[in-house]
């Protein structure tokens, strides 16, 4: 079976619509197999919106590894900002083009990039929630580069668990930025690293 980060054509499509209540707001998105977290919002992804001060995003966003695109729109919808979302997987790009008609955002772009590699601008804000399954080298090259593709005051924020390695990641970060610990629960780290 293939993984989230895979393109898999021979994976059937199932297309599911799902309702998810988050910072007060209610939005509507499709999954499907074959991408990150099919069957709803999940935990990481939720405690990170959750817990990082909206008032620091700014107002130019990527949400990198976007998956159908949760982390991007949420961002768009409650922090009112420019949102590009990528991912390498074409089945979750597809899906995060029709979450952003579905829940009516302005000013989001949405494009294929195998980690920086399409992404041409610097942000205020690079949200991510990393897939730890494509390994540590993918994982790494999406949270060290992100200062290239940050402002001079700008903010990283990515969650990771405990058990996927997350404290020598903070101690490898903590080589590169400035890192706090914004929440930690049920072995979800929500990191903020700030150049």
């Amino acid at each position: 079976m293939g993984q989230y980060f895979d393109n898999d054509n021979n994976l059937p499509s199932k297309i599911k619509k799902i309702e998810v209540f988050i910072l007060n707001k209610k939005f509507i998105f499709y999954t499907d197999r074959g991408v990150f977290s099919k069957d709803g919002l999940d935990f990481g992804s939720r405690l990170l919106l959750e817990s990082i001060p909206l008032e620091e995003v700014g107002d130019k966003v990527l949400d990198m590894g976007c998956g159908y695109g949760v982390l991007g729109i949420v961002l768009n919808k409650i922090a009112s900002c420019h949102v590009d979302m990528c991912d390498v997987n074409l089945r979750a790009l597809h899906l995060a083009k029709r979450n952003v008609k579905e829940n009516h955002c302005s000013f989001v772009d949405v494009f294929e990039s195998n980690c920086y590699e399409n992404v041409n601008s610097k942000y205020s804000t690079i949200i991510t929630n990393p897939p730890i399954r494509a390994g540590k080298k993918i994982v790494y090259d999406i949270v060290m580069n992100a200062k290239s593709y940050l402002y001079n005051n700008g903010k990283l924020f990515l969650v990771i668990r405990k058990e996927q390695g997350a404290k020598s990641l903070i101690s490898d970060l903590q080589n590169v930025y400035t890192v706090e610990i914004l929440a930690k629960k049920k072995g979800f780290f929500i990191i903020k690293c700030s150049l």
